[in-house]
């Protein structure tokens, strides 16, 4: 129910429509990448749709595909390849874009070894940074940075085939990336083949870790060993100089190539591990080539004032994953189920350390860190709030389903989704809850752009306004979220700007003047649209505020 009363509260000093016509634009950003929201899959562990590229035989005695590890219960995990391909993404285009969904992010599809390692710590269950027994199913250990792992492609269907194939589903494929290292290069009884060593784009040898402890490495006397850190990594990786140019040259060729053939943006893993003089280098050279082109990196910290850094002019210039954000989601939704004000200090919207918080890439879990252990009804709020909020939404695969819930890496975090699965989860009430926010979202250019001014964020109620007015576009989308167990009666008054506001869910419009009113379901969602003029001067004001102050560093 939506009851618009009149004389309630006084809005404020007013300015007429004509001098609202000469107003400042507002928004949080005209980064174009910002209308999208991205699915996330690792690609292995989506659907097998060509058993034919499967290489079931690969690796002999240290064998690659299926490769179980037991829990205390009975469950199990896997760290071999399990068939996720190409044609299995394309095959479900449909599926991913009817959950509202612009963007596929798709782990990286560079050549790894073809054996399971045999150095490393052995994998345990839940165990991280393990690596023992384990094959290069998810793409992380690059060989050849030139070469389509051949897990991927199918008779027509190499990378452009790929992207060419989304771009007609209307998905845009974001490519995962890595720059800070290779593969698993050391503590190997005997060393393998490919491991620790970089191939050309011709399949020269560029470099060799030769099994050897970064320690022992000798550039100076050795060529090979050049591309590599003389000093510790992460876990057994071989780990790239970042002083060597040809490292950088070796990966800005690499990766125009891809994006040559249909990537249009890139998720860059690992970034705080290399100086950002090295990523601004390479952003400024892919940018050079690809103007605009969109970046966002894995800096895994929860410290906002530690990762913002990436994101300033000079020091690499790339949108982040959000994850302070991401630590007060999990808490809100999740099992501790705490209040929408846990989530205002990380949203970072006024005097804030990035160069544009609506920029950042917005998630609760990801293959690196336990799933969100929520009920059904958690995950609902959660998307009800990521699709409306500020950033630009991450949904990792089987999410929409709560598949493998509050289950860490080594615990069936990345466990195989498959067509079944898929199949059943079209009628999820998840899923369905879902499309319908992602979906608005996809048609609401305020909650895709627009500047972030909060009502309230307290106990079970988040009530704020998403506002967008530039280059001829103009509206004002006002959420409403209540994640408790029961319906709730909302009401708005501040900011709320006089005349016509329509819900954006079709169940009317009505002319507002001092007060809305409105039902929202338990776990549920109302948005209400304004596409008039803004004349309220309270609601100016602060606007202009919100501009001024959407960071503390300079623009």
């Amino acid at each position: 129910m939506l009851a618009a009363l009149a004389g309630c509260q006084s809005p404020g000093p007013a300015m007429s429509a004509d001098a609202a016509a000469g107003a400042p634009d507002y928004y949080g950003t005209l980064e174009p990448f910002a209308a999208n929201a991205v699915y996330f899959v690792v690609t292995d562990r989506f659907v097998n749709g060509d058993p034919g590229n499967d290489h079931r035989d690969q690796g002999g005695a240290h064998r690659t595909f299926d490769l179980p590890v037991r829990g205390p219960d009975g469950e199990t995990d896997n760290i071999g390849y399990l068939g996720g391909d190409f044609k299995g993404i394309v095959d479900n285009a449909g599926y991913i874009r009817g959950m509202g969904f612009d963007a596929v992010w798709v782990t990286p599809i560079v050549d790894n070894p073809d054996e399971a390692f045999t150095g490393g710590k052995p994998v345990t269950w839940g165990s991280s940074l393990t690596d023992r027994g384990k094959a290069g199913y998810h793409g992380y250990w690059g060989v050849n940075f030139y070469r389509l792992d051949e897990h991927l492609p199918s008779p027509g269907l190499d990378f452009a085939g790929f992207t060419q194939a989304m771009r007609s589903n209307n998905l845009k494929v974001v490519l995962d990336i890595v720059g800070n290292h290779g593969s698993p290069a050391y503590t190997m009884v005997e060393a393998q083949p490919m491991f620790g060593q970089v191939f050309g784009k011709d399949g020269t040898l560029l470099a060799d870790h030769q099994n050897l402890p970064p320690s022992k490495l000798d550039p100076a006397r050795n060529p090979l060993h050049a591309f590599y850190n003389t000093g510790g990594g992460l876990a057994e990786l071989s780990d790239f100089n970042e002083n060597n140019p040809a490292v950088l040259d070796y990966l800005v060729g690499a990766y125009e190539q891809w994006i040559e053939q249909g990537a249009a943006a890139f998720r860059i893993d690992t970034i705080g591990w290399m100086p950002d003089a090295f990523w601004q280098k390479f952003t400024s050279r892919i940018r050079a080539r690809h103007p605009g082109f969109f970046m966002f990196g894995e800096a895994f910290d929860y410290d906002a004032d530690k990762i913002a850094h990436h994101t300033w002019r000079g020091h690499g210039e790339t949108s982040v994953l959000d994850f302070p954000l991401k630590a007060g989601i999990a808490e809100v939704f999740g099992g501790q189920r705490a209040g929408f004000e846990r989530l205002r200090e990380p949203l970072h919207l006024e005097n804030g350390p990035y160069a544009n918080p609506y920029e950042l890439m917005t998630f609760y879990d990801n293959h690196d860190m336990p799933r969100l252990d929520a009920t059904d009804a958690g995950f609902v709020d959660a998307h009800n709030w990521l699709f409306t909020a500020r950033g630009i939404p991450v949904v990792y695969y089987g999410s929409e389903v709560g598949f493998m819930r509050g289950r860490a890496e080594h615990a069936g975090n990345r466990n195989y989704f498959g067509q079944p699965r898929i199949e059943a989860a079209r009628s999820h009430p998840i899923r369905r809850a879902l499309a319908r926010i992602a979906l608005l979202r996809q048609a609401t250019p305020a909650l895709q752009r627009g500047l972030q001014l909060n009502v309230r964020l307290q106990g079970d109620e988040a009530v704020f306004y998403r506002v967008l007015a530039h280059g001829g576009e103009r509206q004002i989308a006002l959420v409403m979220l209540n994640k408790g167990d029961a319906p709730r009666r909302m009401t708005v008054s501040e900011y709320l700007q006089p005349g016509s506001w329509r819900d954006a869910f079709g169940l009317g419009d009505s002319n507002v003047e001092g007060r809305l009113e409105a039902d929202v379901p338990a776990h549920g969602v109302r948005v209400f649209l304004y596409g008039g003029p803004i004349t309220r001067q309270d609601l100016r004001t602060r606007l202009a505020e919100l501009m001024a102050r959407k960071s503390r560093q300079p623009h």
